[in-house]
């Protein structure tokens, strides 16, 4: 099994081979220096031919590695519950955030309690759960540790944010593309994020969308309807 993580600047090019045409039409330019072309998949298809696809990472951080048939691999050690399956509700975003009082924003971004939730997203699932950013973890629980009805939007918030970006083809920002070129229209729903002084979209808000920096990091939310 091979691990792929793409890093901030990392992408996939397909191309003819021999050749330099990658299929799609490309509305930000791919990376083709190959000074940055780091692994090179030779491929023979039946109706494509020969063709290849190319991993090119002009800033490096990006990665691959070998994993045995379980899929193990020290890397992925310590991950949290994957956001998109079943285990996500209200009940076990209490008990992760039990006890916690760290912001909630930082907490949804801790990969080692859930894997995979990035800055944009969790802006937006937030805003859609009507929580506040700066909130205690521990506060979306009852002081049981039972799940309240903010632990029960957030995981509603939290999956419908990520399945609605990805029917949306996720989301462009700068020179992010998907594999065939196109581009990704989420970042036009964004109801939170890149918003600062915008009037909040939520229906009889009144709110403007506010940006604070957390752990370095920007947060966009809206101080009248996230509590």
């Amino acid at each position: 099994m091979l691990i792929c993580h793409l890093g901030m600047s990392g992408s996939f090019r397909i191309e003819a081979d021999p050749g330099d045409q990658a299929p799609g039409a490309f509305h930000h330019p791919r990376s083709k220096d190959a000074a940055h072309d780091h692994i090179v998949f030779h491929l023979v298809s039946p109706t494509l031919g020969k063709t290849r696809v190319v991993f090119n990472d002009p800033r490096r951080f990006g990665f691959m590695l070998f994993a045995d048939d379980s899929g193990g691999h020290p890397m992925l050690d310590g991950l949290g519950v994957e956001p998109t399956g079943n285990r996500l509700d209200g009940a076990l975003l209490a008990e992760l955030f039990k006890g916690k009082k760290t912001p909630l924003k930082a907490a949804l971004l801790d990969q080692t309690l859930i894997a995979g939730l990035g800055n944009i997203y969790v802006s937006e699932a937030l805003w859609r759960a009507g929580l506040s950013p700066r909130r205690a973890a521990h506060t979306i629980a009852s002081a049981s540790g039972k799940p309240g009805s903010r632990a029960e939007r957030l995981a509603s918030a939290v999956r419908s944010v990520i399945a609605d970006a990805i029917a949306a083809g996720g989301s462009t920002l700068r020179d992010y593309a998907q594999a065939d070129g196109s581009l990704g229209y989420f970042q036009h729903q964004f109801s939170a994020y890149g918003r600062e002084g915008e009037a909040c979209r939520k229906a009889g808000c009144g709110g403007t969308i506010q940006r604070i920096v957390q752990s370095g990091r920007s947060t966009f939310y809206c101080p009248v309807c996230q509590h």
